[in-house]
């Protein structure tokens, strides 16, 4: 049975027994009525019995004694013939009886009759489905329960589950990624995340705001403040690899290439921060070890006397530092290879010369074959000055005219002239002798 249908079975038993129950009350109120009717009939008829008595069966009896006659009468009747109706009588062996009996005037209630309810309409919760009736008086009552916030409850834990198995899988293909360059660590880190209900397209960008991974690729963010890029995992460990084969390849120590527990080299960093390439880094550490630490000791000496800052323990650490100029480490060691030549040659110049030199375009090779000529060139020159009263021919007038400088036509002149002098004045002899400046020395002069 529906619940419609039970509620409109209760009300119809629920009218019948109001019905009963006010056909009871009806019959009940003719009783009394009928019972004191016969009451005061009595009533009369003792009156009369007693007023006939006190007068001894004669008209002319007292009237005092038929007016008590008269109220006895009516006590008696009252108390014998009349008793009190309730609900729950009370009924004495010795029933009080007073000169003035009080007679009680029944009272008559009026049955409740119950008007049944009527349906008015029938709608449906759009909230929980429930199938709802509205009665005439606006009460309402649920005829059929919905299932709409069952369904919602099941449909919401169907989808918690497949976003859990979707973020799931998402770590599980992060993890499986980092791990293929060893840094599975990494993304264990934010394994939480599966669980913290954080969608699945943010697992990578919470993983590079954690601080190992801010450590591991510490160099995007100093990439970022010097004007760069940032640049993909993949590409920035692709450097580290290359970094790492120049320096073995080279022969470089191992401490600066090892790395620490979460596969950081400070080095790499700093090369990664200024945009250092593989093939500039591979340049950098040639012209150290190359041209300075295995070269001949001579350019090691020029470069540390000019530039004292670097000594021969922090020459590769100097040529490694991205803060030192590629192009100003290869002018400093151009400058120790020519002044590294002239010792060699058994001369001496400073470190501006030999960056003058450099920057006017003298390489290692000519400035050894250059500074050979000059050797033998300047102090010939110097002694025929001397000789014939000249102009000094100097070993800066040779490095002029030897390497071309600003300045050599006029150094060139004054070489001739000394030759000049010195061939006239020798002009009788078989030659001129084999120290004399017409000598061509490494095709200079």
């Amino acid at each position: 049975m529906s619940a419609r249908e039970a509620a409109f079975e209760a009300k119809l038993i629920a009218e019948a027994k109001a019905k009963a129950e006010a056909k009871r009350r009806a019959a009940a109120t003719a009783e009394t009525e009928r019972k004191f009717e016969l009451r005061r009939a009595a009533e009369a008829k003792a009156i009369a019995d007693a007023n006939l008595a006190a007068t001894g069966g004669s008209p002319g009896g007292s009237p005092d004694a038929a007016y008590d006659a008269k109220q006895i009468a009516k006590a008696k009747v009252a108390a014998a013939e009349t008793p009190v109706v309730t609900d729950n009588p009370v009924v004495t062996d010795n029933p009080v009886v007073t000169d003035n009996p009080v007679v009680t005037t029944p009272v008559v209630t009026t049955p409740v009759v119950t008007t049944p309810k009527k349906v008015v309409s029938t709608y449906t919760d759009d909230a929980t489905g429930d199938v709802v009736s509205v009665y005439d008086d606006g009460s309402e009552v649920v005829i059929r329960k919905g299932t709409k916030l069952a369904d919602k409850a099941a449909n919401d834990a169907a989808l918690k589950a497949a976003n859990l198995e979707e973020r799931e899988s998402a770590w599980d293909l992060l993890f499986v990624e980092f791990t293929k360059y060893g840094l599975g660590s990494l993304v264990s880190e934010v394994r939480g995340l599966v669980t913290a209900d954080v969608p699945k397209a943010e697992f990578i960008l919470r993983l590079r705001e954690s601080k190992t991974y801010l450590a591991r690729f510490g160099g995007n963010a100093e990439r970022i403040k010097n004007g760069y890029k940032a640049i993909g995992e993949a590409e920035y460990l692709a450097l580290e690899d290359q970094y790492q084969n120049i320096m073995r390849e080279y022969g470089l120590p191992a401490s600066y290439y090892a790395k620490d527990s979460i596969g950081t080299q400070a080095g790499f960093t700093n090369l990664i921060a200024n945009d250092v390439s593989s093939t500039e880094l591979e340049d950098r550490v040639m012209s150290a070890q190359s041209r300075v630490m295995n070269s001949n000791p001579e350019v090691a000496a020029a470069l540390k006397e000019f530039y004292p800052g670097i000594t021969n323990g922090d020459i590769l650490a100097y040529t490694l530092d991205p803060k030192n100029a590629l192009s100003d480490i290869k002018r400093k060691i151009t400058a120790a290879e020519i002044g590294g030549s002239a010792m060699q040659a058994g001369l001496k110049i400073d470190g501006t010369r030999a960056d003058e030199l450099g920057l006017s375009g003298v390489d290692k090779r000519q400035a050894q074959q250059g500074f050979q000529t000059v050797a033998e060139v300047a102090p010939r020159g110097g002694e025929l000055s001397r000789v014939f009263g000249q102009d000094a021919y100097t070993q800066a007038n040779a490095e002029t005219e030897v390497f071309g400088l600003t300045g050599s036509v006029d150094a060139s002149k004054k070489r001739k002239k000394l030759v000049g002098l010195e061939q006239a004045e020798f002009s009788k002899s078989a030659g001129v002798s084999q120290g004399s400046l017409t000598r061509n020395r490494a095709g200079q002069i």
